[in-house]
């Protein structure tokens, strides 16, 4: 078995939440600071999602304190502890790059 395809079989082991572009997500991520981790909640809009299999990523974009923050995460990430749906939401796209250019 190639390495590829022993990684893609690793990464289909983990479970993730079926999301669209435009649907609200809560993105916990485990974040380390010198010899501690916590988990850090990322809450916003999806507004892209790209690739297939261990090369899958996608877009979040949040505003706060009147600045708009945008983030991509690999959809298979280690740093990534959980991802929860919050609100579905209804996108007539498939990109929303209009979001952060608010």
């Amino acid at each position: 078995m190639s390495k590829m395809k022993f990684i893609e079989k690793e990464v289909e082991s983990k479970k993730i939440p079926a999301f669209k572009v435009g649907d609200t997500l809560k993105i916990h991520i485990r974040v380390k600071e010198g010899d501690k981790t916590r988990l850090q909640l990322f809450e916003g809009v999806c507004i892209r999602k790209k690739g297939r299999g261990a090369n899958a990523s996608f877009s979040v974009v949040k505003e706060s304190y009147g600045d708009m923050v945008e983030k991509l995460f690999p959809l298979y990430s280690p740093a990534i502890e959980k991802i929860a749906v919050s609100s579905k939401g209804k996108a007539r796209r498939s990109k929303l790059y209009h979001l952060h250019k608010k």
